[in-house]
């Protein structure tokens, strides 16, 4: 049976199992400053990370949301762009950290994130990856991002703050709010994903919608949690023998596709729809198509998977 979890299909989310199962770099010593998971050294807003110690970066996650900016020494737009994550993050206060990889250095974490072009900019919210933006964007762009990624961070209970960092910030502006809470649907909605009722979760961001259609946090959750319901009781390798046995067959594509995005192969989910759409008559198109664009909702209308995925839909509509 698959287990997806709620991070695993955000925003075109990428698999890194393969990279999970590296040997961590040792932890730091109990009492020495730093986030359990963190780079040995002491508290850090900005390290360096290796296919090495990745997986002390993983585990850091789950206390506080890690920003991976992956970058090389040669790539002119990530020159004008890692100063301004580092800005963002230090002003955070320990709210976040960045890990910056080098990917001419770190093979391995490249192909494992699917870097096709950089800068590229990635969260990890409780060790699951949720792509943010390629190439360089302004501040204010990444201040709004990152804002996002935190009330993200918070429904999944990752609200940590790295030790030192958090006192230095809560001692310079003492004044500072409290994180507001989530609105009662959102709240009924997180709670309801945490305790793996994601029938429940889609109500209650229905009627979050219902109440303010402008609501896109509670569009993109409940584009999350219906995908989420419609995989969680699905078993892999039932369901991909059925898809290869009917390749006509809509319901099992449509099964096929959902399993491939949660787990992270975007390209694959959306090839084996687009497949499927152009081998059908024309009369039995729509259900694909809908179900096409509510994929590229979820993946984000920015990403490059979803350009060209997009094309291929119109080529075939026309």
């Amino acid at each position: 049976m698959s287990d997806p979890r709620p991070g695993a299909v955000l925003r075109g989310a990428v698999d890194l199992s393969s990279l999970r199962s590296r040997a961590a770099a040792p932890a730091p010593e109990a009492g020495g400053g730093a986030a359990a998971g963190a780079p040995a050294g002491g508290p850090s807003l900005v390290f360096d990370v290796t296919d090495a110690t990745f997986g002390q970066v993983l585990e850091l996650s789950r206390t506080v949301p890690v920003v991976v900016d992956l970058w090389a020494e040669w790539c002119g737009p990530c020159a004008q762009l890692s100063p301004i994550l580092e800005k963002v993050v230090t002003e955070l206060g320990g709210r976040l950290v960045l890990a910056k990889v080098d990917v001419d250095a770190n093979p391995q974490l490249a192909q494992g994130f699917r870097a096709q072009s950089i800068p590229m900019v990635v969260a990890l919210v409780a060790g699951q990856p949720v792509p943010l933006f390629t190439g360089a964007v302004p501040e204010q762009q990444v201040r709004e991002v990152f804002g996002q990624l935190l009330q993200l961070a918070a429904q999944q209970g990752v609200t940590g703050v790295v030790p030192g960092a958090g006192a230095d910030a809560q001692a310079s502006d003492p004044a500072e709010p409290a994180e507001p809470a989530l609105p009662p649907l959102h709240q009924e909605a997180f709670d309801a994903i945490e305790a793996g009722d994601y029938a429940r979760a889609v109500t209650a961001y229905e009627a979050a919608l219902a109440e303010d259609p402008r609501d896109e946090q509670a569009r993109a959750g409940l584009g999350q949690v219906r995908l989420l319901d419609r995989v969680q009781h699905l078993d892999l390798a039932e369901t991909r023998a059925r898809a290869a046995e009917h390749p006509h067959d809509v319901e099992a594509q449509f099964a096929a596709a959902d399993l491939d995005l949660a787990g992270g192969h975007v390209d694959d989910a959306f090839g084996r729809l687009l497949d499927l759409f152009g081998a059908l008559p024309a009369d039995d198109r729509a259900p694909v198509r809908e179900r096409l664009l509510e994929l590229f909702g979820l993946v984000g209308d920015a990403d490059a998977r979803v350009i060209r995925a997009r094309g291929r839909l119109a080529s075939l509509l026309f």
